[in-house]
């Protein structure tokens, strides 16, 4: 499994990165063929609001792509959405994958 982290408009401190890594490495447990997480952290310079910190995961399997986006006050918080919402995802094509 290829793990790719990248950081737009800012450079990420490596505490980040290694949140960022062992967090996404759990998705092998939902999915034993991922090939590719691609990881996209962001700032979103919206003027007067909260939600400024945009996490967006894809995830690479054979036949099937997945995409998830969240934004937060904190990159951790946008993370554990993004996570959240893209095992919900892993979760719900396996079982259409079974049926």
């Amino acid at each position: 499994m290829n793990v790719k982290i990248q950081t737009v408009h800012f450079n990420a401190d490596a505490k980040l990165v290694d949140y960022v890594n062992r967090k996404v490495e759990k998705l092998e447990t939902f999915h034993d063929s991922i090939t590719k997480i691609d990881v996209f952290l962001k700032l979103d310079n919206v003027v007067h609001s909260i939600k400024d910190k945009v996490v967006e995961i894809g995830v690479h399997v054979p036949k099937h792509d997945f995409f998830v986006k969240a934004s937060s006050k904190s990159f951790e918080e946008s993370l554990e959405n993004a996570m959240q919402a893209m095992v919900n995802q892993i979760k719900r094509q396996k079982e259409k994958q079974a049926a």
